[in-house]
């Protein structure tokens, strides 16, 4: 039989019901057959890799069938694909998977909803207005407030500042940027945010029409924090220079050291000078189910925007970010009616049709991950993950403080933790390779104050002190062995 006799796709029928169980259950075999070390890589160098996967065509002149196809997917994407997993990766804020929310995937993938409007996907719709209504209370923001799914944190910061722009623009300019474009004295507005913020500053900058320099990095304490007086400065120089100070950007969990910046210093000159105040919590958001350590994030209620990421500590998979506003109206920046799509009258009817509030027309169902994973592990479950990451994170530092063998940087807050062995910046690279493709381990590697550094990202739960004595032990003994001069 041809593979094109097969069905198409999932329907009422036997035949095509049947048809979808074996190739769901004949992926789920795959994937578990694997797996046969904890590794977090075992696949060739990137040369060997390339040639692996390298075909003369992906469009053959007569399909191959799934069974064939599968073959291959064995032989040469399973074995070689990266094991978030596992304890042995460690680099990124980038989490394993919670098993339920796996399930939450295939079922966004077999009913492919899209969330433009109501009659694309109307109970996904109503999940998502209802997730985004308990998002918008667990972190502080009243009745008000509203938000949206995005693709992820560089996304739900430009959405942020989007809105942040427009807002400064009609509040203090009396200018419509959506209907006019930029007002003249663009050139003038300034963005603050942290000397160590996520490059998606930049991005959004540009994207905005406002550019690179517009964007000023303020200095960060030796908690690699902030500076809020360094802030003020800034702020109260730049008004006197005649620039247009419009917004602020508090980083709730750097992404190299976890740091967190002082909400409520920066809320007062923000406050003081008609400023936006945006949270990235892209990283830190999930430390707010902690009761132990969510004291940690300061008052998020504070500001006016907050990006949370669910594919960092919450362990969802990606991408699952939202993006959350303290008056829902500042998400009319995206609003535009089309024929098709968001007519009035529906909505006036009672349809929601959430293309109105997002950047994205068509958007996948990403909410269902939350919704489900929150159901499932309850704030207890979620608190046991979280404070076993910080914890682990606590107990990492606490050891390297002991071993004359490695150079420490910045206390953790969070769950990153940033070291050197003692040496050279090559050693420390050289140490990082050796861990990569002699050992199946994958650590980052980044710079602090000038020097080459590795981090452990501790968002495995599974993670044991055992290990991280092992992989401390580990790392020592490969310095050792290469040797490489100061």
């Amino acid at each position: 039989m041809s593979c094109n006799d097969l069905p198409w796709i999932l329907g009422p029928t036997d035949e095509a019901k049947a048809e979808y169980r074996k190739i769901i259950a004949a992926t789920t075999d795959a994937i578990v057959e694997s797996f046969h070390d904890e590794l977090a890589y075992v696949g060739p160098s990137p040369a060997k890799l390339k040639a692996l996967v390298r075909t003369e065509t992906l469009l053959p002149d007569h399909g191959l069938g799934f069974e064939a196809v599968m073959e291959k997917l064995k032989c040469d994407v399973l074995p070689n694909v990266l094991r978030t997993w596992s304890t042995d990766y460690m680099p990124h804020l980038h989490s394993p998977a919670l098993l339920e929310s796996i399930a939450a995937e295939l079922v966004i993938a077999t009913f492919n909803q899209s969330m433009d409007s109501w009659d694309q996907g109307p109970v996904a719709t109503e999940i998502e207005v209802e997730v985004i209504r308990h998002l918008c209370s667990l972190y502080s923001f009243g009745p008000e407030g509203d938000g949206v799914f995005t693709s992820g944190g560089s996304q739900s910061n430009l959405c942020a500042l989007t809105a942040a722009r427009d807002w400064y623009c009609n509040e203090h300019l009396h200018h419509d940027v959506k209907r006019h474009g930029l007002p003249q004295n663009y050139r003038k507005f300034r963005l603050y945010t942290s000397a160590i913020s996520h490059f998606s500053m930049e991005k959004s900058a540009h994207l905005l029409g406002l550019g690179y320099d517009a964007v000023v990095k303020v200095p960060v304490d030796d908690h690699c924090k902030m500076d809020s007086a360094a802030l003020r400065a800034l702020v109260e120089a730049d008004s006197r220079a005649g620039s247009i100070p419009f917004c602020v950007v508090a980083t709730i969990g750097t992404t190299d050291f976890g740091s967190i910046d002082d909400v409520a210093a920066i809320s007062s000159i923000c406050e003081e000078y008609g400023m936006w105040l945006h949270a990235d919590a892209a990283y830190g958001s999930g430390v707010r189910l902690s009761e132990k350590y969510g004291g940690r994030l300061g008052d998020l209620g504070l500001c006016d925007s907050i990006t949370v990421d669910f594919h960092k500590m919450f362990l969802l998979p990606i991408s699952c970010s939202a993006v959350l506003v303290k008056d829902a109206r500042s998400l009319d920046v995206f609003m535009i009616h089309a024929d098709y799509l968001n007519r009035e009258e529906d909505e006036e009817d009672g349809y929601t049709n959430l293309v109105g509030k997002s950047i994205q027309t068509t958007r996948r169902f990403d909410a269902l991950k939350v919704w489900i994973s929150f159901l499932v592990r309850g704030k207890d479950g979620f608190e046991e993950l979280i404070d076993t990451c910080i914890g682990n994170a606590s107990y990492l530092y606490g050891r390297l403080l002991e071993d004359d063998a490695f150079e420490v940087t910045v206390e953790p807050e969070i769950s990153s933790v940033v070291f050197r062995l003692a040496g050279s910046d090559d050693l420390n690279k050289a140490v990082r390779r050796a861990l990569l493709h002699r050992h199946g381990v994958v650590v980052g590697q980044t710079v602090h104050q000038g020097r080459t550094c590795l981090k452990f990202t501790l968002l495995n739960p599974t993670l044991t002190h055992e290990k991280l004595d092992g992989l401390l032990e580990l790392i020592k003994e490969l310095g050792g062995q290469l040797q490489i001069a100061p």
